[in-house]
């Protein structure tokens, strides 16, 4: 007969892992190992650059590893789907942008939809502008409009794409105050203001730190942003709010997010390590640098944001006759 003590023994020696406290089991200290990071996008872009960044503050408040790992395609769907094919346990998490989240399952048969992740942070946001050389007959916003709206299909604007952040930007604005006019689209900002700066379109469009520095020359101007409120650094471009359709602001983000299941109390260790990260003086400079306002926003605020763009967008794009039909709200 076994002795008592050695019955005691096997009897804990069963235990299933996750009542002994070892890897997996409750008594488990979330992160225990590295945490992989996927953006959807290319290195050395704008989405790359960000996480990069992110990941290497947030990773100090975590006392983990963050693996950053590109997965591009599809307009960031392929990342998109890389992080929701693993286990929703907190180690696999994505930085990603507009795109991927608000547009893509719209425009796109993917395998995802606006239930399928939930946000860990929102980074920061950014607004788009609209610029023109000086000597474009309007000085202000509102004559620019104006200009367009009596011009219709005169001018040519660059974008990003069809169905791309400043494609449809603009063309919010533009369907709130009568405007027509035909985009052309690009591989980008910097595409964008080659084929204007070369004079192949007639308004650029996309983010502030690329036309900066031919505004600070004096030989172009920019009229109109998508933000609701005024850019100090371009006083002339009017924001949404001036032109009297706040409604329509359209802001450029970053974002950490995870799949819809994670459970709570990881979504939250993960939540206050991001956030302390976009505050921390570093990001903070960085993002100013970059035309960015750090905001910091947690799940529940990113959450409703990204609702609010993804109904917006959709609205938009049924009207250009861009969405899938049965991705509409």
């Amino acid at each position: 007969m076994a002795s008592p003590n050695r019955s005691a023994l096997a009897a804990l020696i069963s235990l299933p892992l996750s009542l002994t406290g070892t890897p997996g089991g409750a008594a488990e200290t979330f992160p225990s190992h590295p945490i992989q990071l996927i953006v959807p996008a290319p290195p050395g872009g704008a989405a790359d650059i960000n996480s990069r960044l992110l990941a290497s503050i947030a990773e100090k408040e975590l006392g983990q590893k963050i693996l950053v790992v590109n997965r591009p395609g599809a307009d960031g769907a392929i990342g998109m789907q890389a992080m929701l094919n693993a286990k929703p346990d907190g180690y696999t998490i994505a930085g990603v942008w507009n795109s991927p989240m608000t547009v893509t399952p719209q425009t796109f048969k993917v395998s995802y939809g606006e239930n399928s992740y939930v946000p860990i942070v929102l980074s920061d946001i950014s607004p788009l502008v609209y610029c023109v050389m000086q000597d474009f007959p309007a000085n202000d916003g509102k004559a620019f409009l104006q200009n367009l709206k009596d011009n219709p299909n005169k001018y040519t604007y660059g974008t990003d794409g069809v169905s791309g952040m400043v494609h449809l930007g603009a063309e919010r604005i533009f369907r709130s105050t009568g405007v027509k006019e035909r985009a052309i689209p690009y591989n980008g900002a910097s595409e964008t203001l080659e084929s204007f700066l070369g004079g192949h379109v007639d308004i650029y469009g996309g983010s502030i730190p690329p036309i900066l520095p031919f505004v600070h020359k004096g030989s172009v101007k920019c009229l109109m942003s998508t933000s609701a409120n005024s850019i100090k650094m371009l006083p002339q471009a009017a924001s949404v709010s001036e032109l009297g359709i706040p409604q329509d602001a359209t802001l450029l983000w970053h974002a950490i997010v995870a799949p819809a299941q994670i459970p709570p109390t990881r979504l939250s260790v993960l939540e206050a390590a991001f956030q302390a990260a976009v505050r921390s003086e570093q990001y903070r400079n960085f993002a100013a640098r970059q035309g960015e306002a750090a905001v910091a926003w947690g799940s529940k605020q990113s959450t409703e944001a990204i609702r609010k763009e993804y109904l917006a967008f959709g609205v938009v794009l049924a009207e250009l006759g861009l969405d899938r039909k049965d991705a509409r709200p």
